[in-house]
């Protein structure tokens, strides 16, 4: 019982990288300290469980699933899509999640590993709010950069408009389209 203990403490300081690990596609746009991945990770979550509620989704299955998305990039760290062609076949997010995991009880182990093959699959409609709060959190974010003055993040804005798949985050997307980061102050 020691060892399930020692293997969720561990698990603990891995998934600790992510607040250090930056977003280094932002690097290409010419951010020098970009977002870390666990604060990327953390807004998408709060927009999976908005956009699922407006979905008629289940709120905390989607911010459950998102809040999973990105954990293996403690193991292969953040890779800008640019690399991707470059880089082979490399093993998918289920099965390093399944490395990561291998050493703790088994309750934890399956329910972390059937959130990334449920958010992998695209096949419910919680996985595809999540998705969508990824791709919405990177626009929300593309705009705050724009915003600050970096002026070449237009193509992530874009593309991320363009993978919305839910009603709900193509219609938050038009009105962060429209607003202005700060314009939560003057309420």
């Amino acid at each position: 019982m020691a060892e399930d203990f020692e293997a969720v403490a561990s698990f603990a300081f891995e998934m600790g990288v992510l607040k250090r690990m930056r977003r280094t596609g932002w690097w290409h746009a010419g951010v020098r300290d970009p977002e870390s991945v666990a604060d990327h990770s953390f807004r998408v979550a709060q927009l999976a469980a908005m956009i699922a509620s407006l979905e008629n989704a289940d709120p905390a299955r989607a911010s459950f699933l998102a809040l999973w998305h990105d954990t293996q990039e403690t193991r292969i760290g953040d890779i800008p899509h640019t690399a991707k062609p470059y880089l082979g076949s490399s093993p998918s997010n289920e099965a390093i999640t399944a490395d990561q995991t291998a050493r703790l009880p088994e309750g934890m182990r399956k329910s972390v590993q059937e959130a990334v093959q449920e958010y992998e699959a695209q096949e419910t409609v919680e996985s595809h709010c999540a998705k969508d709060a990824d791709k919405l959190e990177c626009l929300v974010q593309a705009l705050e950069y724009r915003s600050n003055g970096f002026t070449t993040v237009q193509g992530w804005i874009d593309t991320s408009y363009k993978a919305l798949r839910t009603e709900a985050a193509q219609r938050i997307a038009d009105a962060a389209l429209q607003t202005s980061p700060l314009a939560w102050r003057g309420r």
